[in-house]
């Protein structure tokens, strides 16, 4: 239930789900990237580069 419960505040909460709400959609599959500073960024396409992730 935890990671559910950690999408849904990410979704409720956050403006990158903004359109994908407002076209009736869940917004998953989604991939949320946490940075070593804590900055979490919010993907629903892999980038080109998978290395941009590290």
């Amino acid at each position: 239930m935890l990671p559910l419960k950690q999408f849904l505040k990410y979704r409720d909460t956050r403006p990158e789900f903004d359109p994908i709400k407002a076209q009736g959609r869940v917004g998953v599959p989604c991939l949320v990237v946490l940075a070593d500073d804590g900055a979490v960024q919010i993907l629903f396409e892999l980038p080109a580069d998978l290395d941009t992730l590290r």
